[in-house]
């Protein structure tokens, strides 16, 4: 049984017991930025290890609590993460040429709102973009990612699918 991750980004302020309910279960919660409110880390952080990076809506006192990008090694497998980081053929330019000179195992951002699981065949890595669990956005339906790291591998990813943005469950 490896490392429990939730990957979850795009908050804007919000989180419940259904996303906690996933917290609670995870090892380590990855949030890729777009907190809005540190009462979203502030949860998190009473039930797992947080791991996050700030996003471009997020206030100065959540930037002095968290960085622009988080690159770390866990189980040997090498991980970058930040807000907008784009996608294969798509990066953003400003970390482009840092990404491909030095490319991690998995690269995480948010941003988008949209949920994408793409591997990049050129520089080996696997793109990750948990879409967005918050309510507010242009975003149709809210998700997260969940999956374990085993022997410096990702494995059992799904997608963890709330439904459509304004549903009521």
């Amino acid at each position: 049984m490896g490392l429990k991750i939730l990957l979850l980004s795009d908050t804007h302020a919000y989180i419940d017991e259904k996303i906690l309910k996933y917290v609670k279960e995870a090892d380590e919660v990855w949030h890729a930025g777009d907190i809005g409110d540190l009462k979203v880390t502030d949860a998190i952080e009473q039930h797992t290890k947080l791991r996050a990076v700030y996003g471009n809506i997020d206030s100065h006192e959540i930037r002095s609590c968290f960085p622009l990008h988080q690159q770390f090694k866990i189980d040997n497998l090498k991980v970058w993460m930040t807000h907008i980081g784009g996608y294969p053929k798509r990066y953003n330019p400003q970390i482009k040429p840092q990404l491909e000179a030095n490319p991690p195992d998995v690269f995480i951002c948010g941003h988008s709102h949209i949920l994408k699981v793409m591997h990049d065949n050129k520089l080996k890595l696997l793109h990750l973009n948990p879409g967005a669990v918050g309510k507010h956005g242009f975003h149709q339906k809210r998700t997260m990612l969940r999956f374990q790291i085993n022997h410096s591998k990702i494995e059992n990813l799904e997608v963890v699918d709330f439904g459509n943005r304004g549903a009521i469950s």
